[in-house]
């Protein structure tokens, strides 16, 4: 079947497929149906999904009869995009900041205070450094050296981790550049780019003798004369769960007339004339649809095989992205039966002490909605993977359960046994933006671009967080109006 006639059924509104149901292709999606502000054009549009559901990486579940996330669980909001998409989508009054932003370190041993005044772990505070406790007085010391050594040489590129070991020693890579880095990529610091991940210290390091006083200057002057302790967390969750996002958003844009399906998954793209045709697979079996413009909002690997055809060029360097497995942990708690209440939001596990668990969240501590929808219960999230393990694939639910316990006895004194469990896996959950990602995804960009009615956006390219998930969506929604602006659609 083509469903090229039903795209002059509505006149001469653009007709425009965005594939992948994620928060990035749900953000463009709204944006060119006009549910999230608009683009200047107003294009009708259909979002396809392979998975069950939308949200990709954001979803909701149940656990021990809980609503609770087992995706991502919390947004940074520090620039406005995901702000105006969450008011768009009427959740702006549900936005919440967390209870308490006091983490830790599971290291040397024991659970030490995350130091304030580092900017992802690399220290810019060396008295609350020292109080930590986290580095041994060896490690303390070579990270005073920073201060007198010699610039470090950059240039356009390095590993996060190779950068910070030659201003202040492997010490301080190994026990909280990784942990915090690990946390958000799960790869590896001494892989991961500076440009690409940290490009505002790529700065500080081309400019500034002193690592430790660029980050000083990078983190600024805090309100109340003090780092961290008045500033506002820049994180925020959704009231019952930030899973709800994506759907908010979905209902956004069916409201504004976009046709979501999900259960079909795009299995060849080519272009038709000045036109787009994609050959699907739905519950209505093999058929075809045509577009002015198409928005690939899929994992790089899936990106490449669709533009295998149009451009070869992207579709290789795509095809190089490297992704790390990842798996969640959800585990709920009778308060009742807690020997102690564990403090925090929860802890990092730096990969040099060898442990399962690469982190935990005590969920029920850090969102105040949770605590108040289940008072009597703790519930807690650990997670396991980094890039280059299989362990968050080829260990059992039951054994990945089992370990978190164990080592959530050991480091938090959590030894009564959960009475609800739930393990979620993430199979090519986080790009690895290893030294030249940046350059690989101009390179993307600039093959894409040649094709003008297509684009790109999610994870592998420009962040791999929600907000910069959401920027990403709203420049390939730009681009692409940018280019149907510029000439007329055939009626």
């Amino acid at each position: 079947m083509n469903d090229h006639a039903v795209r002059h059924a509505g006149g001469t509104s653009p007709h425009v497929v965005v594939v992948g149901g994620g928060i990035a292709g749900l953000a463009a999606a709204a944006r060119l149906g006009g549910a999230a502000g608009g683009t200047g054009v107003s294009a009708r549009v259909t979002l396809l999904e392979a998975a069950d559901r939308l949200g990709g990486k954001l979803r909701l579940g149940e656990v021990g009869g809980i609503p609770v996330d087992v995706g991502a669980e919390a947004v940074f909001v520090q620039q406005p995009a995901v702000l105006d998409l969450a008011r768009h989508a009427g959740l702006a009054d549900d936005l919440e900041p967390p209870s308490t932003a006091e983490a830790a370190i599971w290291t040397r041993g024991a659970l030490r205070p995350l130091p304030r005044g580092h900017v992802m772990g690399i220290p810019g505070d060396l008295d609350a450094l020292a109080d930590s406790g986290v580095l041994s007085a060896e490690g303390l010391a070579r990270v005073g050296q920073d201060l007198h050594l010699p610039r470090t040489e950059v240039g356009d590129d390095i590993a996060i981790g190779r950068y910070v070991a030659a201003r202040m020693g492997r010490e301080v890579v190994d026990r909280l550049v990784e942990p915090l880095l690990g946390g958000v990529y799960a790869g590896h610091a001494d892989r991961i780019s500076m440009r690409a991940a940290l490009p505002r210290l790529l700065t500080v390091a081309g400019n500034e003798r002193s690592v430790i006083e660029g980050i000083r200057r990078m983190r600024g002057p805090q309100p109340g004369g003090s780092p961290d302790k008045a500033a506002p967390p820049p994180f925020r969750s959704v009231r019952g769960g930030l899973g709800r996002l994506p759907l908010a958003v979905a209902e956004a844009c069916r409201a504004a007339g976009a046709d979501l399906r999900t259960g079909t998954a795009v299995r060849d793209l080519r272009r038709a004339g000045e036109a787009w045709q994609l050959t699907v697979e739905g519950p209505e079996g093999m058929r075809r649809i045509e577009a002015d413009a198409v928005v690939l909002a899929v994992p790089a690997p899936a990106a490449a095989r669709l533009l295998a055809r149009e451009a070869p060029a992207a579709a290789a360097e795509l095809m190089a992205v490297e992704y790390a497995d990842m798996a969640l942990v959800t585990l709920v708690f009778r308060r009742s039966d807690l020997p102690l209440e564990p403090r925090g939001s929860g802890f990092l596990v730096p990969p040099v002490d060898g442990r399962t668990i690469k982190a935990s969240t005590f969920l029920s501590n850090k969102w105040g909605w949770l605590a108040e929808s289940a008072p009597d219960h703790l519930v807690v999230r650990t997670s396991v993977g980094r890039h280059g393990e299989d362990t968050a694939m080829i260990l059992d639910d039951e054994e990945l359960v089992a370990r978190s316990c164990a080592e959530l006895a050991e480091a938090a004194g959590l030894t009564a046994e959960p009475y609800a469990g739930a393990v979620t896996r993430w199979a090519t959950g986080l790009p690895q933006y290893v030294v030249g990602h940046g350059e690989r995804v101009a390179r993307v960009r600039g093959e894409v671009a040649k094709l003008r009615t297509l684009a790109v956006c999610g994870a592998a390219y420009d962040g791999v967080g929600i907000t910069a998930c959401v920027d990403s969506a709203r420049r390939a929604a730009g681009d692409i109006a940018s280019h149907l602006g510029s000439r007329a659609v055939p009626a």
